[in-house]
């Protein structure tokens, strides 16, 4: 599906090309956009409509200049398992609506103070632990599922032997597509890793059809309602700081891939306005949180699919999807087994992305500034450290990012200026390779 550069731009490709290329997209996003929910408690009908929901949003907020699609993101995980087994599903939303808030909150920094301002307030030595912290704090959930057991190990869901075996075969085949895939099927590790996982745990009776077949075929999906929480909010609202960065790396990237620089127009401010408004409003629903998506700019890359409309009938396939209750009912029918495989290289893969931001800026680890924001980050996350009591304590992932950014700025700086400027360059560089791949 090559098209032609300016035909994508200007969107004078055929209507039945284009809807086509969108089917093609949410294809892509699949995967990814669907295990979030599956992992957080969330209905996967509900998170297909809010992708495509934010979507459009998304599109209308930067006038349909940018050939993005958003949806579930990984970031968010960790604290909505927490968020949820502590004040309950309503409660981690409301939380996820104010999240959304802070997004659009940094848009309009971003607007009045400039690019530069989410640069100095979250250089490479604050990102690089706190993705290094959201990606190790999540392992041993990935382990236990793999081993049949429930995510916080307290329960043996399936035997270890079965489990064992489906597993491996999910994180193999996920590797192997990752690997070796040619093309298009290059940007469906996660996808082939489920189908393939999923049929071998079905030879092993560990998938019951009864509720497919009890569930009507059309059905709408099981929205939720949030209410405000203060003590979720706050631990919520900085898990922002993370997917905020990472959608600057994700805007440069298409950026690159179309030859248009998008943070002038339609402005880094209203993309990232989009995003948070997206975020909000799939609360509202019951959905995860949205964000841009690095599976979708690889397909735009490699079809050359530049239309934003593209991105919009994706968004449409999506909230239709959504509706057909057989197959959200379906989707969760797959077993901890098969997503503990998969999950296995997915939060390993996150926590690398942290180190390689690190890496990528070349930062100094023998400079004793560095050394102690990313030393205490990193022990903060891991160790599971809690700041404060009762309604207003902070930890996790909330808490790394809090910790970071004021060491970051109370500690002195000992580079020369020149050395500053040039270090965030290279945090646009890093943003650019990490959203590539």
């Amino acid at each position: 599906m090559n098209h032609n550069i300016d035909d994508s731009l200007n969107g004078s490709e055929p209507l039945w090309r284009t809807v086509l290329a969108g089917s093609q997209m949410l294809f892509v996003a699949f995967g990814a956009l669907v295990l979030m929910p599956l992992l957080t408690g969330m209905d996967p009908s509900v998170a297909l409509f809010t992708a495509g929901f934010g979507t459009l949003l998304f599109q209308f907020v930067t006038k349909r200049q940018v050939p993005v699609f958003l949806a579930s993101s990984f970031v968010f995980i960790a604290p909505i398992l927490y968020s949820t087994q502590t004040w309950g599903m309503p409660a981690t939303l409301g939380a996820l609506f104010c999240a959304g808030l802070m997004y659009m909150m940094l848009a309009m920094a971003v607007k009045f103070r400039g690019v530069g301002f989410l640069h100095r307030l979250l250089p490479p030595v604050v990102v690089g632990p706190v993705i290094m912290v959201i990606g190790l704090g999540l392992a041993p959930i990935a382990v236990n599922m793999a081993m049949g057991k429930a995510g916080d190990g307290s329960i043996q869901l399936f035997p270890y032997i079965d489990s064992m075996i489906v597993s491996m075969s999910a994180l193999g085949t996920t590797l192997l597509v990752a690997t070796f895939g040619k093309g298009v099927f290059r940007l469906l590790p996660i996808l082939a890793g489920v189908v393939v996982g999923y049929l071998v745990a079905n030879f092993y009776g560990m998938v019951d059809y009864q509720v497919v077949s009890d569930t009507a075929f059309i059905a709408v999906p099981a929205f939720v309602m949030p209410e405000l929480n203060w003590q979720a909010i706050l631990f919520m609202i900085p898990v922002a700081i993370a997917p905020a960065i990472e959608h600057v790396g994700d805007v440069l990237a298409i950026g690159h891939v179309t030859g248009k620089d998008y943070i002038k127009k339609p402005g880094l401010h209203r993309t990232l306005f989009g995003d948070g408004l997206a975020t909000s409003a799939a609360a509202l629903f019951g959905g995860p949180p949205n964000t841009t998506y690095s599976e979708v700019t690889g397909a735009v890359m490699l079809t050359r699919s530049f239309n934003p409309m593209i991105m919009v009938w994706a968004a449409v396939f999506a909230i239709l999807m959504a509706f057909v209750a057989k197959f959200g009912v379906l989707l969760q029918t797959i077993p901890v087994p098969v997503m503990g495989g998969i999950l296995i290289l997915l939060f390993g893969s996150i926590a690398a992305v942290g180190l390689n931001t690190l890496i990528k800026a070349q930062v100094d680890l023998a400079e004793q500034r560095n050394l102690v924001i990313v030393a205490t980050t990193l022990v903060f996350g891991i160790g599971g450290m809690v700041i404060g009591q009762g309604e207003f304590s902070m930890q996790g992932v909330s808490l790394c990012g809090i910790v970071a950014i004021v060491l970051n700025l109370i500690l002195p700086m000992n580079k020369p200026v020149a050395n500053d400027l040039r270090e965030e360059q290279e945090v646009v560089d890093d943003l650019v390779d990490h959203a590539n791949k």
